[in-house]
Parts: C-alpha cells; structure tokens; sequence
C-alpha cells in the first residue's frame, strides 16, 4: 500500500523555473497520488497511462513550442510499449534524462535489468511518497549539476567523446557504446589520470542501489578495452592500477 506523506511545503526547491517531470503509470490511483505529490513540490508534471503516449510526448518535447521534460518516472507494467522497451530505445536514441522506474518487481535481477538498460534509479512497490519525492529531487539535482559543468566536447589524444550527443569517435571512426559503457567513458575522461576504485565507479555510474558486484566493472572495462585500445591486452588509455582500480591515461 502506497504512503502519502507528502513532504511540508517548506521543503520545496526555490527555482525560477520548476522542473518538468513526466510520469508514465497506467494505474490511476498511483499516478494521481505521483502527480499530487510531485506538484505539492512545485514542480510541473505532465502524465502518460502507456509507453506509447510517453514517446509522443517526448517527441513533442523536442520541438521548440513545447517545454522539454527534466525527469521521467516510469512504470514498468504499461501498455503498448512497457517501461524497459521504453527506457532501452530512449537510450538507444541518445536521450539522457534522468529515468525513475517504478515497479512491483523487488527480484534482484530485476532491479539490476532496470538499471542496466539505461534508468537512473529503481523504486519498488508499495513505496512512500516522501522516499519518492527524495529520489526525484537527488536525481534533478544530479542532472542539474552535470549540465552545468559538463563541457561541450571532451578529448584525449586520438579519443573524442561529445556529452550532449552520447557520441564517441576513435581516430575519426564512430564507435557504438551501451548507456553504462558511455558513463564510464564520460567519466574516466572528466578526470584523466585519476584513479577510481571498483566501488567508487559503481556509486557514480550504477548508484548506490546496485546489487551486483564488482566484477560488473571489471567486464564493462573489457568491453570498453575492446571498442578503444589498438591491443585491448595492452591498454594504452584505459590503465589497471593495482590494489586501487583503473585510471583514464
């Protein structure tokens, strides 16, 4: 049964303009208590009952007469298109905003699934309005924070990796990446040459909800190795630091 201890209005963030939030949920009653909770904050939220609606009005977004959408919540069990077909072609597309899925399903491997085709941050049923809330703000201030200092184009020598469009080019030569693998990319590139732990880049890139273990890192790290390094054996750019973890040149 959902809890609706909506946060006191004093807790709600000052902006000069509210952030836009979809949220994407067939049941009625969850998504009016959603919608109340999330407007009680003062942001603008816009709703969706199917995954196909959703991407119509992600479209629409896009097109300069309408305001694009700062946060998805998603269900997983909708009609049409469910939650992870949509999460997976969002990020396929290149579309990097934040996703929160909502979902009945509280197996391990489902959490992970969820995490893995691209959302940002998974929250089972029955939940708390106020655990809500606290989860939507923590992930509008992440993105807010990495667009504001996110550059426009970050290179290292024969690497080239544009933030905005989720491109990488490899000596001028276009290379596909899954959403994690970009993250990691992204990253490593933000701070050349400092070292990272295993569990450091599983708190920046998976979340502090992950459930698997360390050795997720270690195979996205091959499968970058794979996609970057002239001999992935050698690694040229992506260095394993023993005892410590990995460095970006």
């Amino acid at each position: 049964m959902l809890s609706l201890d909506i946060p006191n209005s004093a807790t709600k963030p000052e902006l000069s303009t509210p952030p836009h939030i979809l949220v994407v949920e067939d049941e009625e009653l969850i998504r009016e208590m959603v919608v109340l909770a999330l407007k009680e904050q003062g942001y603008e939220v816009v709703t969706a009952i199917d995954g196909r609606t959703a991407l119509n009005l992600l479209q629409e977004a896009e097109s300069p007469s309408h305001s694009s959408f700062d946060l998805i919540v998603l269900d997983l069990m909708l009609p049409q298109v469910n939650g992870l077909d949509l999460c997976r072609l969002l990020r396929y597309q290149g579309n990097t905003i934040p996703i929160l899925i909502l979902s009945a399903k509280v197996s391990e491997t489902d959490r992970v699934l969820g995490l893995e085709v691209g959302a940002d941050d998974y929250l089972t049923k029955p939940f708390s309005m106020r655990e809500l809330v606290a989860r939507c703000r923590a992930l509008l201030r992440r993105q807010s924070f990495s667009t504001a200092t996110k550059p426009s184009v970050l290179q290292f020598k024969d690497v080239t990796l544009f933030p905005e469009e989720c491109r990488v080019m490899v000596n001028q030569k276009e290379i596909s990446l899954s959403p994690k693998e970009f993250r990691l990319l992204e990253l490593f590139m933000s701070y050349p040459r400092r070292v990272w732990s295993r569990e450091q880049l599983i708190d920046r890139v998976w979340g502090l909800d992950f459930l698997g273990d360390t050795k997720t890192v270690d195979v996205h790290i091959r499968w970058l190795r794979e996609k970057l390094e002239e001999d992935p054996s050698k690694p040229q750019y992506i260095v394993t630091v023993r005892g410590f973890g990995y460095r970006f040149g």
